[in-house]
This record gives structure tokens, C-alpha cells and sequence, in this order.
């Protein structure tokens, strides 16, 4: 593994290999893009050398729209490119081990879409290999780059709320309500491994380690609403995923929680929501405002009969992220998330900083491999299960 660190000062430039050019890989590539414009200086500068997919004709476009140098559909050639030093892999879930592991056995830095890999053995085992291989290993939790959700850890971490109580988390979104709504991947065990579990579960149980700590116990409920979906050719295709998960959390230092999430919550687009109560106040967000945070500190506040929470705007430059952005008052955006995400590694990278406790690495996409695994199994026996990791 090449040493990208510079020793005159010099911004290094890194050859970026991306696998995936849907959802994720656009979100990625545009962070990528936008990093140059907004950090000044940056820690590095992206070149965006090859980006993969399965079909030749869209991924030729996506590179000419994204400005990759190439697009290929064998992702081999992105991880044997003397050229890329980070591959960042975006593909759907079933892709996540053999490619990354791959890349790791390259030398290549790594950061790879959650969930880290299909199960709790793939996880582990991308952990372990690319802790071994001494590469920089990130597991893309993007919403730890929220600065309102940064600003929640931080008024945690002063401890302006005290002992914790309550953690309560709902990733709530509508998408699949319509039964006419198409099979597609994220329905099939073998290419995603669970469904809302761990497409929007796994976001919020890494919050809640983020936020709020270790959990000790879950017991869980899970269900599959529609059994089966039309397919592009007219035929049909069972449903082999969870479409929601309701679950129960103790945590090691006493506090008690609630999980859930859904893709059956009609008029929920996007409700990614947090609320955390301790002895001393309470916080509360909704990733639809995602600009905004809720506040209630009843000993900070002035006057005493103004009892409740107030809403604080995240936009100034002294809050986590914010300063390189707009003046106070100008919000940002779900997209901005993937640019703080991005200037974390390629910091890390270049600078030798750690990824942790900030982001999130391999060793997070393990753990919550496990919890994810863990609500499986107490849906299945009607049990609670105490997390081993």
C-alpha cells in the first residue's frame, strides 16, 4: 500500500474507483466532484479515474455524466488499476463482500456502502481482512455527516443531558405501499439479505451506537406485508424480505429504546426521525428537516415559564460541518452529507487521521451486522437476544 501522506505540504491528487452508478454512486461521485469547489484547501484531490456497472451502455453514460475518465462493467479492472488508491463500493448488497475484499487484498483504501456485507460472516470478515491489510476501511453511514446530528452528539458528549433515559428511532418511507410497485433486488434475500432491516435499520441502529452507546438486549417483531411482485416480464417473484421491523433495546448504560422502520408508512417519504430524553433534557430530529434540531435544556433556558422544546437552525459556521458552506440561514442538503463523508476519508487518508469516532468503520458495520442479525433471530424465536459481538 503506497504511502499518500506528503511530506512538503503538496495536495496529493487520488485515483477514485467507484463500483455503482445508481442512487449511491451518484450521491458518492457528486461528493467526489463538489469536493475541490468547497474545502479549501481539500486533503485531496479526487480523480475520478473508472466507475463499474452491469450494463455497458448506462455506464458509459453515467461515466461521461458523472466525469469519470471510464466506465467499465467488469470490476476487476477497477480493483487491479495501479492508478485508483480508494475504492468505493455503491453496488447492491450481494456486492459488497467479493469486490471489496477484493480491493483490500489490492491495497486499496476502502469505503463501502452499509450494509457492510450480506451477513454477520461477511462483515467480520471484511472488518478483520482490511484491518490486518493496514488500509483505511470506512462503512458509509452517512448520517453521522449531519451537522444537527452532530451537534446531538456533541451536546450528549458535554453532557448537557445527563444520564440517558430514552432512545427512540423510526426510519419510516413509503415506496413500496403500492402492490403494483415492481419486484426489484432490495426484495430479494439473495441480493440484498434482509429488507428494511438492513436498508434503513442498520442507519438508525449505527445512530443509536453513535449517540447514545453499546445496546445489551433487543427483542423484535418483523413482517412481509406483500408476499409476492410483478416483474418487468409480467410474471411474478415472491417477496423473500422483511418490509418492516419493530424492536426493543435496552443499552449498556441503562437507557431503554425503540426501533423501527418500514417502507409500508404511507406519506412517509424519507422520516428518518430521533428523539433522546435524559435527566436533564431532551433532543429531537427529523432527517426531512434536516437543517433543523430540537432542543429542550429547561436549565439553560430563559425564562423558566417558557417550558419545551425550542428549534434551533443548524446553519451557523460554528456548528459541526456548516463553516465551509453558506452564510447562517442558508440550509444544506441530503447531498451535502456525502461531501462532509467523503473529506472525512480522503482526510484520513492522506493526513493519517482515524476514521472513528467520527465516522464510521468496518469494525461499525460489523456491529451493526450483529444487532441487524440479532433482530432476525428474535423475531424468529419470539425472544430477546443479548448482542455478542
Amino acid at each position: 500500500m503506497a504511502d499518500t501522506r506528503t511530506q512538503n505540504g503538496e495536495i496529493p491528487t487520488l485515483g477514485i474507483g467507484v463500483l455503482g452508478y445508481a442512487f449511491m454512486g451518484k450521491a458518492h461521485s457528486n461528493a467526489f466532484k463538489t469536493l475541490d469547489y468547497i474545502y479549501s484547501p481539500p486533503p485531496a484531490h479526487p480523480s475520478l479515474v473508472a466507475i463499474g456497472g452491469s450494463t455497458q451502455q448506462q455506464v458509459e453514460a453515467a461515466a461521461r455524466r458523472y466525469g469519470y475518465a471510464r466506465g467499465v462493467t467488469d470490476w476487476r479492472t477497477i480493483v487491479e488499476d495501479p492508478a485508483i488508491a480508494v475504492f468505493d463500493n455503491c453496488a447492491p448488497n450481494v456486492l459488497h463482500f467479493g469486490p471489496t475484499m477484493a480491493a483490500i487484498a489490492a491495497g486499496k483504501h476502502v469505503l463501502c456502502e452499509k450494509p457492510l456485507g450480506m451477513n454477520i460472516d461477511e462483515s467480520r470478515q471484511m472488518w478483520q481482512t482490511a484491518k490486518a491489510a493496514g488500509v483505511v476501511h470506512m462503512c458509509g453511514f452517512n448520517y453521522r455527516f449531519v451537522p444537527a446530528i452532530r451537534l446531538m452528539c456533541q451536546i450528549i458528549q458535554e453532557g448537557r443531558l445527563g444520564r440517558i433515559y430514552h432512545f427512540r428511532a423510526r426510519y419510516l418511507q413509503d415506496w413500496l405501499v403500492d402492490p403494483s410497485f415492481r419486484m426489484t433486488w432490495r426484495l430479494d434475500e439473495g441480493q440484498a439479505g434482509t429488507g428494511a432491516i438492513g436498508d434503513l435499520g442498520t442507519h438508525i441502529i449505527d445512530l443509536a451506537r453513535f449517540l447514545v452507546g453499546e445496546p445489551r438486549t433487543i427483542g423484535a417483531v418483523t413482517t412481509t406485508f406483500i408476499n409476492e411482485r410483478q416483474t418487468a416480464d409480467g410474471g411474478k417473484r415472491p417477496v423473500t424480505v422483511d418490509d418492516a421491523f419493530a424492536a426493543s433495546v435496552t443499552f449498556e448504560n441503562g437507557a431503554i429504546g425503540t426501533l423501527e422502520a418500514t417502507r409500508f408508512a404511507s406519506g412517509r417519504r424519507n422520516h428518518n426521525a430521533i428523539e433522546i430524553n435524559g435527566e436533564k433534557g431532551s433532543l429531537a430530529f427529523n432527517m426531512e428537516r434536516l437543517n433543523e434540531l430540537e432542543v429542550f435544556l429547561p436549565e439553560e433556558e430563559s425564562p423558566r415559564g417558557a417550558h419545551g422544546f425550542r428549534q434551533v437552525l443548524v446553519t451557523e459556521s460554528y456548528h459541526p460541518y456548516v463553516g465551509v458552506w453558506w452564510p447562517a440561514g442558508h440550509i444544506i442538503g441530503y447531498e451535502h452529507t456525502f461531501v462532509h463523508e467523503i473529506h472525512h476519508l480522503l482526510d484520513a487518508i492522506v493526513n493519517g487521521k482515524s476514521i472513528t469516532p467520527d465516522g464510521a468503520d468496518f469494525e461499525d458495520g460489523y456491529r451493526a451486522a450483529v444487532i441487524a442479525d440479532a433482530i432476525q433471530t428474535s423475531a424468529r424465536s419470539g425472544q430477546r437476544v443479548t448482542i455478542e459481538y
